[in-house]
Formats: structure tokens, sequence, C-alpha cells
């Protein structure tokens, strides 16, 4: 009877959120007060606490239970990665990511799409532009196919701003290289007259 319970609670929430969070967070506390490790259900409340309330913390807690009561289950893995690499966690997602590609079932382009968002977020654009066609690769739909373009563009775009940056640096460091040197001496003189 627990079991029939939990899930439909389990159920109440997954249709409420993320319209009715009011429904959609009590019906997840009736759903793990009849069954505290469904993993589901900690996954859906992780994300109400990252996406909704902006509390990283409680989230990564959240999908740590859920991780610690079964790490076979495909559905933790995409939104943890995405918390971590915006909390700037970035070593323990790679790690994730790692094990994640393990994982039987696991949506490989998706898990490629957040390792593209890791190499973004750490401004390495060209191996985030190759990942991301990786992800293609193992797409199995074409919006996901459209969306990797869209992520390659944004990339792109951010590889050519950061080459620009660098080159003005590049040449305000030779400008300046190319002064003639006063010492300062000869400015405290000028200064005087």
């Amino acid at each position: 009877m627990e079991t029939n319970m939990h899930n439909i609670y389990l159920f109440r929430a997954i249709e409420a959120y993320p319209y009715e969070l009011e429904r959609a967070v009590e019906a997840l506390n009736y759903a793990l007060a009849y069954d505290p490790n469904s993993v589901m259900a900690l996954c859906l409340m992780a994300r109400v606490y990252d996406e909704q309330l902006g509390d990283k913390a409680t989230a990564k807690t959240y999908y740590e239970r859920a991780m610690a009561n079964n790490m076979d289950i495909p559905a933790i893995y995409p939104d943890f990665i995405r918390l971590l690499i915006n909390n700037g966690d970035f070593e323990e997602a790679q790690k994730l990511i790692d094990f994640a590609m393990t994982i039987k079932g696991i949506d490989k382009a998706g898990i490629l799409l957040n390792q593209g968002y890791l190499f973004e977020a750490q401004k390495d654009f060209k191996r985030a532009a190759e990942v991301l066609q990786d992800a293609k690769l193992f797409a199995l739909n074409n919006d996901f196919i459209y969306f990797a373009d869209e992520v390659i563009k944004r990339v792109d775009k951010k590889a050519k701003m950061q080459n620009n940056k660098n080159r003005k640096d590049e040449a305000v460091t030779k400008k300046e290289a190319e002064k003639p040197k006063v010492n300062w001496f000869q400015n405290r003189l000028n200064n005087l007259l």
C-alpha cells in the first residue's frame, strides 16, 4: 500500500512541477514521507531547491542522497551535473560526467552536452565545440541536433570574443613597450619647470 501511495504522490508532484509549486512540494513531501529513499522524489526536490529557490547547497544534498540510494538511475545525472557546473564545482562535475557515461541507459548526447557546458564554463571553447559535435552524433532527434548547433554557435562567438580580447591586450602591451622610457629624474625636472 505504501508503494502505491508513494507513486501517487510522486506522479502528482511531477504533474504539478513547475507550474504549481505549492502543490508539487506538498506532494513531494508526502512521497518522501512514504519512501524517504525515492530517487525520483529526491531528484525533483533537488530541482525545486535549485531552480526555484536558488538554494544550491540543499539541492546538492538531495542529489547526493539520491545517488547514495541508487547510482544506476540515469535521471539523476543531467541536472546534477548542471548544478555542479553552475556552482563552479568543475572538478566534481567532470568526475560525475565520467561516471555517468558508464551508466547503462544514460542519454549520452545529454551528458556530452553537459561536458560541452563544462568546457564552455572553463573557457575552453575549442574543446567545447568538439564535444558538442560528438554529442550530435549520439542525438536521436532533430530538435537536439538543432539545439546543439545553436550552442556551438554561441561557443564560437565566445571564442572569437576571447581571441579579439587577446589581440587587443597584445596590441596594448606592444604600444607600452614601444613608448620611450623616461626616467624619474627627467619627470621630476619637467614637473619643476
